[in-house]
């Protein structure tokens, strides 16, 4: 994984603009901390950050085409390179090394943008084209790998993180309503596409860019489409197998150690049993990695979204499986001061401690690893959150993890918000209506394609988002084989009761891996990722947001009622419903407001 960026100018020399190349570049050295390089010509100046995970010595980017009319800058990784490699040495293409870089290059060589759909990974990346004086992007089909743009009087400017761009000094840390709108009554999901800041866009995944001539063109690769599903459900089964195992496998290739993380969950249970048996035929050891905090079994709570806790779930399978485990124990104060520079990883306010203790637990893995598997997106792919099987929510006509504004509305000063709740709707029902469907389909099937939309385009989005930030700051490369284009296809059309297998959230993964897990493994419920109960933490944070509501130099009393916050304050546990999704109560509240001030002073933010 890397770091990518680069802008065109069409009324100054790029070869002039070097201060400004530098500066991108140090944003993005986190990324690549271990080499860098640019290729700078009048026209366009592309920069990288490498880490090193494939290929040390010709995976050096920038990337030319050998006779030097293309030049890619690359940030991702390819699961099917060799299956593309043996189609172009059919071609008559030759290779220096056997870096996923140099295919991708020859694969546009050959093939152009028709190259994108061939693709199997996840990736960002920019190639320029000497001849036609031409700018490409392309993001992957589930945008797991960021990469954000701006369109200048004079040209473009694109990079893998929001900081970088802000270097460029066309482009102002201003936010308007909409960008309002987002990170108050959306945040900490933003709109596909959308960068929070004024001027900064994402490209959408599955979505390929041209800039020529000072003209943008955006152009869709990939999308999901509706049809009709044929498998018997022992063939279902086999084919889910199937498709994760050969997920699973691709992306256990590295240079450098790779470990996966480890939950006592069915998803990353599954993952490291794969990566186990792997390694057990090369003779080699798989370490596994969790996260907890200091306390937690003292102060654990039950509840709907989080019914147990991981311990002994994880040594049971830790121990079934044969893998060397390591325990990262997170102190409560390191993760409320870790909620700053997590803010700093993601250019914005985030997930709250949810991102600080996985910045703290990515920075405890990359002492020891580079590469790691997460179990990432199965929820969203598989029904494994509540809303999927509560039909109250189900059928609610909003977004299932934040299904009203009112109490973000609440903590807000009047007048800062116009038109929040239109806002919102818009976004819900623009979703809904990107989930294509069947005439047959049932009034529930038709529902679970929007359901299905809603957590890719959002909830999963913002989860991906939160793991690529969080880990790249170290410097870690995560990767999430559930989230293999050809499982996302697969689930999108299976039966609600093929993928609802005996009812059960996840049950037809569940059946898939039933001979491969111990039982009690197989039919946990489902917990989401672990967050600290101490009231340690509650304090410390609820002392930090009384410090910044009586700071002058604070945006926070400008935009949030400070009775309204004062009253929490008081009573943590009073919210009518989780802010976001199933973790973010109370003291993620405080969190999420020490984040938003971190931002808005680090980032000098203004309102226009």
């Amino acid at each position: 994984m890397c770091g990518i960026a680069g802008f065109t100018d069409n009324k100054i020399n790029c070869r002039n603009m070097q201060n400004i190349s530098n500066h991108m570049a140090r944003t993005l050295i986190p990324r690549g901390p271990d080499d860098g390089g640019e290729y700078t010509n009048e026209y366009m100046s592309l920069i990288h950050r490498r880490l090193i995970v494939v290929d040390p010595e010709n995976g050096k980017q920038p990337m030319k085409s050998p006779d030097e009319r293309y030049v890619l800058v690359y940030n991702g990784e390819l699961y099917n390179t060799e299956d593309i490699r043996k189609e172009l040495l059919s071609k008559g293409h030759t290779f220096l090394g056997h870096s996923d870089t140099e295919v991708l290059l020859h694969a546009y060589m050959e093939w152009n943008t028709n190259a994108f759909e061939k693709l199997n990974g996840i990736y960002a990346f920019a190639i320029w084209d000497n001849k036609e004086h031409t700018l490409t992007l392309c993001r992957d089909r589930l945008g797991v790998k960021p990469l954000f743009f701006t369109k200048t009087k004079n040209g473009l400017v694109f990079g893998s993180e929001i900081k970088t761009l802000l270097c460029h000094p066309d482009i102002k840390p201003e936010i308007n309503q909409d960008g309002l709108r987002s990170i108050l009554l959306l945040g900490p999901a933003r709109p596909a596409g959308f960068g929070v800041f004024n001027q900064i866009k994402e490209l959408l995944p599955a979505h390929f860019a041209i800039f020529k001539d000072n003209k943008l063109t955006i152009t869709p690769y990939w999308s999901l489409k509706a049809c009709e599903h044929t498998d018997s459900p022992e063939q279902t089964i086999a084919k889910t197998k199937y498709l994760i195992e050969d997920s699973a496998s691709r992306q256990l290739v590295s240079d450098v150690p790779l470990c996966t993380f480890l939950s006592g969950g069915l998803d990353s249970s599954i993952l490291s049993m794969l990566a186990r048996r792997e390694y057990k035929k090369q003779n080699k050891q798989l370490h596994t990695w969790s996260v907890d905090y200091k306390d937690n079994d003292k102060y654990f709570e039950k509840s709907l979204f989080q019914p147990n806790s991981d311990a002994d779930y994880i040594d049971l399978i830790s121990n079934a499986i044969g893998s060397k485990h390591h325990k990262v124990i997170l102190d409560n104060a390191a993760l409320c001061a870790a909620l700053l520079p997590a803010v700093d990883a993601r250019d914005l306010a985030g997930m709250a401690d949810v991102d600080s203790s996985l910045l703290l637990f990515c920075n405890a893995v990359k002492k020891e690893f580079t590469v790691c598997q997460s179990g990432e997106c199965a929820d969203e792919l598989f029904g494994g959150y509540p809303w999927y099987h509560r039909e109250e929510i189900l059928f609610e006509d909003t977004f299932p993890w934040s299904r009203s504004i009112d109490f973000r509305m609440s903590l807000l000063n009047d007048g800062v918000i116009s038109n929040g709740e239109e806002f919102v709707r818009q976004h819900y029902l623009d979703t809904c209506k990107l989930a294509d469907k069947l005439p047959t389909d049932s009034k529930k099937e038709a529902r679970m394609r929007e359901m299905f939309m809603l957590n890719l385009r959002w909830f999963m989005a913002t989860l991906l988002d939160r793991k690529d930030r969080m880990s790249m700051y170290s410097g870690l490369e995560v990767r999430v084989p559930f989230c293999d284009h050809r499982i996302v296809e697969y689930a999108y059309n299976m039966p609600w009761e093929l993928k609802a297998y005996e009812g059960r959230e996840k049950g037809i993964v569940r059946k898939a891996f039933e001979n491969d897990l111990p039982e009690e493994i197989v039919w946990r419920k489902k917990s989401p990722y672990p967050k600290t109960f101490s009231p340690l933490y509650t304090e410390l944070v609820s002392s930090y947001v009384r410090q910044i509501i009586q700071d002058e130099h604070s945006y926070i009393p400008k935009i949030f009622n400070i009775k309204a916050i004062e009253q929490l304050l008081l009573d943590p546990n009073n919210m009518p419903e989780p802010w976001y999704g199933q973790l973010m109560r109370g003291p993620q509240v405080f969190a999420y407001i020490i984040q938003l001030d971190r931002w808005f002073k680090k980032y000098h933010v203004s309102i226009i």
